[in-house]
């Protein structure tokens, strides 16, 4: 096979593997970016949980405190309509009761609202306990995913390195007007320059090719593109059985 073609072969698989790390190198920011995103979701909601929690309990406070306050009214009140010199008559006294039935009514309604922010608190109080554990385990799958992906990417990066060094040198005894080629193709047809003709066809294009073009493609001694799709095309001759009996004799020898 002519040395340009040859080149051009190993360069289309390196800018494929290229273009693969690549694809991966820019895909983990956005993974690590997706997972953080659904990191803080799960925080907001804990924390909206934490300060539903906090104002229940909040409430309960509230309540307990009017309670005490309505019971130190009663208090003061029964005082007062036990001493003949304030309830002087029985219409004070029917007023200190109507008050004392007042106050008893407001602790009674502050009772049951306290018995509501209780059933309200139990289940708070599970999510949020639940929802903490959760949230502590997720932490470490994330920063353990980070760890992965930051590890992942240093040695995608060092394949990349070595790939572009080795495309550099490639490149460099490549004939300038076949590289141009090659690379005005490969823009051209989403990246993919090279293919090969296997069984009568493009495997790209997968059209038919002309008996007398694959004769000449068969000769491997100038560079030539697909008449379909216009990429380069080269041919890979069959190994002979003989050829493959030797290499499996060899094998078996060495081992």
């Amino acid at each position: 096979m002519l040395p340009d073609l040859q080149s051009v072969v190993r360069l289309q698989d390196l800018d494929n593997r290229v273009a693969e790390l690549t694809r991966e190198i820019s895909a983990l920011p956005i993974h690590i970016a997706e997972i953080e995103k659904k990191l803080e979701s799960h925080q907001r909601k804990l924390e909206g949980d934490r300060a539903a929690l906090t104002a229940n309990q909040k409430d309960r406070k509230k309540a307990e405190g009017e309670i005490q306050v309505q019971e130190q009214k009663i208090s003061k009140l029964k005082g007062q309509m036990s001493d003949p010199k304030v309830a002087k008559t029985n219409e004070i006294y029917r007023t200190f009761q109507s008050e004392v039935e007042f106050c008893e009514k407001e602790i009674r309604r502050h009772e049951d609202h306290i018995l509501e922010l209780m059933s309200e608190s139990e289940p708070l109080e599970k999510n949020v306990k639940a929802a903490e554990i959760a949230l502590a385990e997720e932490k470490k799958q994330v920063e353990a995913e980070k760890e992965q992906a930051r590890n992942r990417t240093a040695v995608d990066q060092k394949a990349l390195d070595e790939l572009n060094a080795e495309r550099k040198a490639l490149v460099a005894g490549i004939t300038p007007a076949v590289y141009r080629n090659y690379e005005r193709i490969r823009k051209g047809r989403g990246g993919v320059a090279v293919a090969e003709a296997l069984d009568g066809r493009c495997v790209v294009c997968h059209m038919v090719i002309r008996l007398q073009f694959l004769q000449d493609l068969k000769k491997g001694d100038q560079v030539m593109v697909c008449e379909s799709c216009g990429r380069i095309l080269y041919f890979n001759p069959p190994i002979p059985v003989e050829d493959l009996g030797s290499g499996t004799e060899a094998a078996q020898a060495n081992s």
